[in-house]
């Protein structure tokens, strides 16, 4: 069996291969409140055969949202919803994740087809944002958050552990932390964005000290047996990448200490001046190794990790634990099918519902991809 088809066991949890479907926002929320968009798409994502789907990054409060049309879970109302669509991916036979997270000064934006900038201050869909410093993000979300005071910081942290606990009653087996991306977590992290002089500004150790804080009152609350993971951005791609890596492993094994299961490695993204090599496979991957390695625990990532002889190399060889793999599988919701059939997977047909795999095994035959 080819090694990205191999089973993964993450505390109680085992996926049934390494394939993961990473959180893609759908931008279709009303008021955080999911609809029948998200009942279908997650349930057609998980049908094609992926071990862990991971639902959207889910604001866990209002101002947390990144535009208005993104899921939340900062009420109980708001459960029912997400129940069942975390009933639906276990139903198709994977594990059902979420990813919650609050966006801070990228926050109160439109969604990417209408602008991907921040709302107009004299619209009223747009709401004020919250960072560890007001400092804007520049380009084309310039509004200047407000700098949270240490009662802010309290908010938030309790937010994150009320959206965990709503997520274990909603059905969610693995939970994701989102400290990536120049939202509010990772912009704590970063002096480009932080520039406090408190006990979260500063050193690495003061800047990192929100994230830790905010793991460990959610590993309070989320069962020591089910996934606790974070997507955090580990590199900027700014020219200090050596220096940003070691103070994020560093942080990394604290996190790892606090009791978290997995990293999802990812890039920071909190300045545009950058130079990411997008056009290079892969990319991560020997970043994600060295966490990995550095820091010792499991390791997934994404980006342009698609390729079906690409991502069985970078598990066999050991760079990564799971392959996320986001845009193929809205292009093909049966992708990790089609990667079984590609690879040459015995019985690829299993990681099908019956209604779709007995048609596709009987006339297309082992190792054949119909047209």
């Amino acid at each position: 069996m080819s090694a990205l088809f191999t089973p993964f066991q993450l505390k109680d949890v085992t996926l049934r291969n390494r394939i993961a479907i990473p959180p893609m926002c759908q931008y279709s929320a009303v008021d955080g409140f999911t609809n029948e968009w998200h009942w279908a798409h997650y349930a057609g994502m998980a049908r094609g055969g992926a071990g862990l789907v991971i639902v959207e990054a889910t604001g866990v409060s209002p101002e947390g949202r990144i535009t208005p049309g993104c899921t939340g879970l900062w009420s109980d109302e708001h459960i029912s919803g997400m129940a069942r669509i975390a009933a639906s991916i276990k139903a198709a036979g994977a594990v059902p994740g979420i990813q919650i997270g609050h966006a801070g000064r990228k926050a109160s934006a439109n969604k990417p087809w209408e602008g991907d900038d921040h709302i107009a201050a004299d619209d009223p869909r747009g709401w004020d944002t919250l960072a560890p410093s007001a400092i804007a993000s520049g380009g084309g979300l310039p509004k200047v958050p407000k700098a949270m005071t240490l009662d802010d910081i309290a908010r938030v942290k309790a937010d994150f552990v009320s959206a965990a606990r709503r997520a274990l009653e909603a059905g969610f087996e693995w939970l994701e932390l989102h400290f990536a991306h120049g939202y509010l977590a990772q912009s704590f992290f970063s002096a480009y964005s932080n520039q406090r002089t408190d006990q979260y500004g500063g050193s690495a150790e003061n800047r990192g000290r929100f994230l830790l804080e905010t793991l460990a009152a959610v590993r309070e609350v989320w069962p020591t047996h089910l996934p606790l993971t974070a997507r955090f951005g580990v590199i900027e791609y700014d020219g200090q990448d050596e220096q940003t890596l070691t103070e994020s492993i560093e942080l990394v094994r604290k996190m790892h200490a606090a009791g978290l299961d997995m990293l999802n490695v990812s890039v920071n993204f909190v300045i545009a001046d950058t130079q990411i090599p997008w056009g290079t496979p892969a990319f991560l991957a020997p970043v994600a190794e060295r966490v990995r390695r550095e820091a010792g625990l499991p390791v997934a990532s994404s980006w342009s990790m698609d390729d079906p002889h690409t991502a069985q190399r970078l598990i066999a060889d050991q760079q990564l634990d799971l392959v996320m793999i986001g845009r193929a599988h809205l292009a093909n919701p049966h992708y990790a099918y089609a990667l079984a059939q590609i690879l040459k997977q015995d019985r690829a047909d299993w990681l099908l519902p019956a209604p779709y795999a007995h048609w596709l095994s009987r006339y297309n035959g082992p190792g054949k991809v119909s047209a």
